[in-house]
């Protein structure tokens, strides 16, 4: 082994230093703990992001198309012949004509902006995300020119229930003599959907396609054709062929990555950030083990010297100190470890207790856009932090063993 018995035995008996070597003992418990919550933070911070990342892209690509295509300017016309030869192109899994227009909601003396989509019956269906989040037998009445879907926070906002009316106002309405006039119509309430994320749960209205072409009177038009790929991270070759397709009709495409891009860079951005800065707190702690293992070289000058005439090497001696400055850190990484896994597979549970105990939100959804609070552990990031964790513990460990190994036994025997 690299660490002989009596090197262990002797380092083992550093770490319980007596009573006059109290203070030191506490540094390297500050530096242990120190260690531990670093490791911890990193491992919850980073599986947050994760979970973040991998919530939303879910939720996005499963309200939303992974590709689109619309007209240079107007509506789409002809979608069906359009749709087909869309539909030809490898790896193109659904097609599907989509109206969309912004609209003020109101009911019951209140209102709220809204987005309005407008989709065949099949076409929402297909959309596991909201389908499923569909109350009742919302989905199987979404037919006709008289029934819309809504989020949940919406009908909340908006005091609504299945069953009652929804007034939308255009502002795009009809000119007349006196100007022009907001286009005002009712609908009734068929379903509420709660997908989990704020921005969809308050904004979003699902109009039956041939309700919202005559709402916004673009007769057998549409706003654009969504398409859903076998693979959202691989739609380099769909768009590709696509792009062939929008040069001889004169369209334009648009993506899921470029319509999120902002978002989604900025959360990255965030993320290196965090972890930049939570991994000062370990650096921190690797530098109280420099303190601790200085002070306690000098605390064991005599012993050192004791050691050395007995026959014990510089290497010796300097191995000691490094069992010594090691266990803190091994055993500080491996408690972080433990914490931050612990927390990640619990943290909902921990965030209702601790709202419950401060009786305030801590993750407000209109924020957060999610309803609850992820935690998605990356094993290769987790294994990154602990190396990390143990490179910087054992760096910190080479000055004090070295100055240790190259104390003088007489030099130490002389100022005792």
């Amino acid at each position: 082994m690299i660490f002989s018995g009596f090197e262990r035995l002797v380092a083992a008996r550093y770490l319980r230093p007596r009573r006059s070597q109290g203070f030191i003992s506490l540094i390297a418990l500050f530096s242990l703990i120190g260690i531990a919550l670093g490791v911890a933070t990193l491992i919850i911070v980073m599986s947050v992001m994760n979970g973040f990342r991998q919530e939303l892209v879910g939720r996005i690509l499963g309200v939303n198309a992974h590709l689109g295509v619309y007209a240079s300017a107007g509506p789409l016309k002809d979608f069906g012949a359009l749709g087909e030869r869309i539909r030809a192109i490898p790896g193109v899994v659904s097609v599907a004509p989509v109206v969309e227009g912004q609209v003020m909601a109101t009911a019951n003396g209140a209102s709220t902006g809204a987005l309005v989509r407008g989709m065949r019956q099949e076409d929402l269906a297909a959309r596991k995300v909201v389908a499923e989040k569909i109350a009742g037998d919302g989905l199987a009445r979404f037919a006709g020119d008289d029934a819309v879907i809504i989020g949940q926070r919406m009908a909340l906002r908006l005091g609504l229930r299945l069953g009652d009316r929804l007034t939308l106002i255009s502002p795009q309405g009809q000119p007349t003599a006196f100007g022009t006039m907001p286009r005002v119509r009712g609908y009734e309430v068929v379903g509420i959907f709660n997908v989990g994320m704020y921005e969809y749960d308050s904004a979003f209205v699902y109009l039956p396609l041939d309700a919202a072409q005559a709402y916004f009177r673009l007769d057998d038009g549409a706003s654009g054709i969504e398409i859903l790929t076998e693979n959202p991270e691989r739609i380099t070759e769909v768009r590709r062929a696509l792009v062939r397709i929008a040069l001889d009709g004169n369209l334009r495409i648009n993506d899921w990555r470029q319509a999120n891009s902002s978002f989604f860079n900025a959360l990255q951005v965030e993320r290196n950030v965090m972890f930049l800065i939570l991994t000062l707190i370990i650096l921190v702690a690797a530098f109280n083990i420099v303190s601790s293992l200085i002070m306690l070289v000098k605390e064991k000058g005599r012993a050192i010297a004791i050691l050395r005439t007995m026959g014990a090497t510089r290497a010796m001696i300097m191995r000691i100190f490094f069992i010594s400055g090691a266990a803190i850190g091994v055993t500080g990484t491996l408690l972080g470890l433990g914490l931050g896994l612990l927390f990640c597979r619990h943290i909902e549970s921990i965030r209702r207790l601790l709202e419950s105990l401060v009786q305030r939100d801590l993750f407000a959804a209109e924020i957060y856009f999610l309803s609850k609070l992820p935690a998605v552990v990356d094993p290769w990031e987790v294994a990154w932090v602990t190396l990390m964790a143990l490179g910087l513990s054992f760096a910190a460990t080479i000055y004090p063993s070295w100055r240790a190994a190259r104390l003088d036994p007489v030099e130490a025997m002389r100022y005792e």
